[in-house]
């Protein structure tokens, strides 16, 4: 039904304006297409990712438009996002920089293939991508989600050691409750069950090793102080299996859609060691991390540990187009590179939507914002604040574990019912208390923007600990 107190809008050349606050004010000559785009659309066909679409369906959480820390609903009302979209937004909602800078693009260059063929941003955003990467890590190869990224990532290892006469290293290592995107390969690299089970049989062949999630770091702001010793799982799957049969190690420097699970002091380290001793790949998925989210352009900086390869996406156009990429060592591009002769394709492999033009404004207007704003600065001095009220929940009997780390946290509450069903209604009714908080089984994944002021954290914390209350 039509709702009397909305207030319509007019968009013209890339701006948008509030023209009528009811619909006595709609002129005639539009009053049809007001009426016709206010309509609510059927939900018949849309078959939803990563939802319960029968749930949904009866009781939808739809949202209208976004602004800054906020989005709206259908009937205009505030709902304060606590997971900067899905982890991609740190910088704010419709940005204006970046929208204007993907009009102007479009207006300008709307399409070029990347197969033999280019365009102008896509060198410059590779060089400014770069320039946030450790030494040598400086081969920029764009795709379009972080599932590609992480495919993309395998093909890289496994074509390296390919040429480099080392065919036998087929094999490749994750975690338990790691996520690595829908891809085949990812999901085989994942270590969350339900993403698996469906697909087991026609996945790549992966071992994994057992996530950091232990009870002696229950309640523990930043590093664990136990846990190291996990990493020697892979000394014992390198014993297993033997070393020259395995590619390369996959891990999120900090496991994002699982509930934030941070490593352990020394972990990481322990795992560079042992892959560079046995001439394995280390590749982080910084996916979720990348971009601020660590207080630190990357977590690669954050935990001083150096990868072969960096997967990235989500945070690289402030959410408002689809990109994503992977950033190679020297010693690895210029391998497969040099291995093919003159005049020939390299590495047999990209999408239709690499580098697109439009994505590339996005991420050089996103890159400049995160500049000119010290954004990256910015998260890190609110991190203590943001982690303060996160873990001011831990006196509530239901919560069972708080982590976190940088402007990202994770909530554990106990389980009601079936495993993941209290969490399931928690997210629900944080959205109707005006919160957007993401949950993963009985988790809530906690990644509030950057440009949040204080008032906002305490405002996020308020609802989670009322609706928390409730059960």
């Amino acid at each position: 039904m039509f709702q009397e107190n909305l207030t319509f809008w007019l968009y013209d050349s890339g701006s948008i304006y509030p023209i009528w606050s009811n619909l006595a004010e709609v002129p005639a000559f539009e009053k049809d297409n007001v009426m016709a785009s206010s309509a609510s659309p059927s939900m018949e066909n849309h078959w939803m990712p990563f939802s319960a679409n029968r749930d949904f369906k009866q009781d939808p959480k739809m949202f209208s438009r976004a602004e800054g820390v906020w989005y709206y609903d259908r009937e205009g009302k505030k709902i304060l996002d606590g997971s900067s979209g899905l982890f991609t937004t740190p910088a704010g909602h419709s940005r204006r920089e970046i929208a204007e800078a993907v009009y102007k693009q479009l207006s300008e260059l709307d399409f070029t293939p990347s197969f033999l063929r280019s365009h102008d941003k896509s060198f410059e955003l590779s060089t400014k991508i770069a320039a946030f990467m450790p030494e040598g890590l400086d081969k920029i190869f764009f795709v379009n989600s972080g599932s590609e990224a992480v495919d993309t990532a395998m093909k890289m290892a496994l074509n390296y050691h390919r040429i480099r006469g080392q065919g036998n290293r087929q094999m490749f290592v994750s975690r338990e409750r790691a996520y690595h995107g829908v891809n085949f390969g990812g999901v085989a690299l994942s270590g969350m069950v339900n993403n698996r089970r469906a697909f087991g049989s026609a996945l790549p062949s992966a071992v994994h090793m057992r996530h950091t999630h232990i009870p002696e770091n229950k309640f523990q702001v930043g590093e664990g102080e136990h846990g190291a010793d996990l990493a020697e799982d892979l000394a014992r799957i390198i014993a297993n299996y033997g070393g020259e049969n395995i590619a390369a190690v996959f891990v999120e420097p900090i496991a994002g859609s699982t509930g934030t699970l941070v490593p352990p002091k020394g972990y990481l380290k322990r795992l560079r060691e042992l892959c560079t001793q046995h001439g394995i790949l280390l590749v982080f998925d910084e996916v979720i991390t990348g971009f601020g989210r660590t207080g630190r352009s990357f977590a690669t900086h954050s935990f001083n540990v150096k990868p072969d390869l960096i997967t990235m996406a989500k945070a690289i156009t402030n959410g408002a187009q689809p990109m994503a990429a992977v950033a190679a060592s020297r010693e690895i591009h210029d391998t497969i590179v040099n291995a093919a002769p003159e005049n020939v394709t390299e590495f047999f492999h990209g999408y239709t939507w690499s580098a697109h033009p439009a994505a590339c404004a996005a991420s050089l207007a996103t890159l400049k914002i995160y500049e000119d704003e010290r954004l990256f600065e910015r998260a890190a001095q609110m991190s203590a604040y943001f982690l303060e009220g996160l873990f001011s929940l831990k006196d509530l009997p239901v919560v069972t574990d708080i982590r976190g780390y940088g402007m990202m946290g994770g909530v554990d509450v106990a389980p009601m019912g079936g495993p993941g069903a209290r969490g399931y209604q928690w997210q629900k009714r944080m959205f109707e208390s005006g919160l957007h908080i993401k949950t993963t089984g009985d988790a809530a994944v906690v990644a509030p923007p950057f440009v949040m002021e204080t008032a906002h954290i305490d405002q996020m914390i308020d609802i989670m600990r009322t609706t928390l209350k409730a059960f």
